[in-house]
């Protein structure tokens, strides 16, 4: 997922926001692991990696995403961030500030 940041009034394009599998795939461009991958290799190549979670910045170990998922070997890196999407989710909902938090986030203010 990737979100534009709020505007500073200048004329420079802002740059995207990665957070969850968008901040994750980024990741991977720059990891060196090889598929088909088992959980353990991803969590030795980059279990360490706080991988952004919300707009804001807020952080997780991907290792702690990757304990939520069920599946014990990736065929591709596009399954490893299907798989990863949903604990990704689970973890913003459950720890986001809530639904104005959220309204915030989406303001250009």
């Amino acid at each position: 997922m990737g979100v534009r940041p709020p505007s500073s009034g200048d004329d420079e394009e802002p740059k995207s926001v990665e957070f969850g599998i968008a901040a994750v795939a980024a990741r991977l461009k720059h990891a060196d692991l090889s598929f088909p991958a088992t959980k353990d290799d991803v969590a030795a190549e980059l279990g360490h990696e706080r991988i952004p979670y919300d707009v804001h910045g807020n952080d997780v170990p991907l290792g702690d995403i990757l304990e939520e998922v069920e599946t014990s070997e990736f065929k591709s890196r596009q399954v490893l961030l299907n798989e990863l999407h949903g604990p990704f989710e689970v973890y913003r909902k459950e720890n986001s500030g809530g639904v104005i938090q959220q309204m915030r986030s989406m303001l250009p203010f």
